[in-house]
């Protein structure tokens, strides 16, 4: 019985650490699936062009790097989002019902790409 509880408790240590994946090393096997995908569908612009990005990676990539940058597009995006609402407003103030339907599909664009951001793990 105990000999069955340290064989669990070392496989489950050990998937664990094997999951522990940096995020640089995961934007790298993002982009190499890329390339299969680019390759498997004879799109050599895209492989090329996927292959200097992940020679970019390799060679400039840190995981806090990467974590700055997305805050700054959250950041990004909740300004967008107040640009929306205020233009929104603004259509909503004039009376206009077809510019108002046009905004407000905005705006929900523009706060479902912030929720897409939010939930992405850096």
């Amino acid at each position: 019985m105990r000999y069955r509880i340290v064989l669990a408790l070392s496989l489950f240590s050990l998937s664990a650490a094997s999951q522990a994946v940096s995020l640089c090393q995961e934007k790298e096997q993002d982009i190499l699936r890329e390339i299969s995908y680019a390759e498997k569908h004879n799109n050599q612009r895209r492989v090329d062009g996927l292959n200097k990005a992940l020679t970019e990676v390799k060679a400039n990539c840190t995981d806090s790097k990467l974590r700055a940058d997305h805050q700054k597009k959250i950041a990004e995006q909740k300004e967008e989002i107040a640009e929306r609402q205020q233009d929104l407003t603004e259509a909503q103030q004039k009376g206009d019902a077809d510019k108002v339907t046009k905004r407000e599909h905005k705006l929900r664009e523009a706060q479902e790409e912030l929720r897409t951001l939010e939930a992405r793990d850096y």
